[in-house]
């Protein structure tokens, strides 16, 4: 059932970024799913339908304008962090970003280690990008994919 009511969101999140540039796309997308994850972990019944829904865009709406605002610099100064503390950091340790030129920031923590699907090394993390006062954050999972880089998985 959890699993279809973030689907419902996902899909609502999907209609709502359609026409969109890909980076707001991708943040909408996020945000979206995020935000219907989160939701359907309130209220009961009819209920949880309704706050998933609402989760999936109010969390598309948010991630949408966090992607419309980073810039290729920003997103390649997060990539590369990214990709550095999954395969370097401890589960815990913060590693940071910040593009010099837009002011634009951000962190990224493991927070679990662990064998995912065909024997991969996977890492859960979470992520907090900061533009200006706003700050966005998202869970994630990623698995090592057989060149050595990390492959975002969600």
């Amino acid at each position: 059932m959890k699993t279809k009511l973030i689907a419902i969101g996902i899909c609502t999140t999907f209609c709502l970024t359609a026409c969109e540039n890909p980076k707001q796309t991708v943040g909408a997308v996020g945000g979206g799913a995020l935000g219907a994850w989160a939701a359907s972990n309130i209220g009961g019944g009819s209920g949880k339908v309704v706050a998933t829904a609402v989760g999936g865009v109010l969390g598309a709406l948010a991630g949408s304008y966090i992607g419309g605002q980073l810039d290729k610099a920003d997103r390649e100064h997060a990539e590369h962090t990214a990709q550095q503390a999954l395969e370097n950091s401890k589960v815990g340790q913060v590693s940071e970003w910040k593009n010099p030129d837009s002011g634009h920031s951000g962190t990224i923590m493991p927070t679990r280690t662990y064998k995912g699907s065909q024997g991969r090394q996977c890492r859960e993390y979470t992520q907090t990008i900061y533009i200006g006062t706003q700050a966005q954050k998202a869970y994630g999972k990623a698995c090592r994919q057989p060149d050595g880089t990390w492959e975002i998985i969600n």
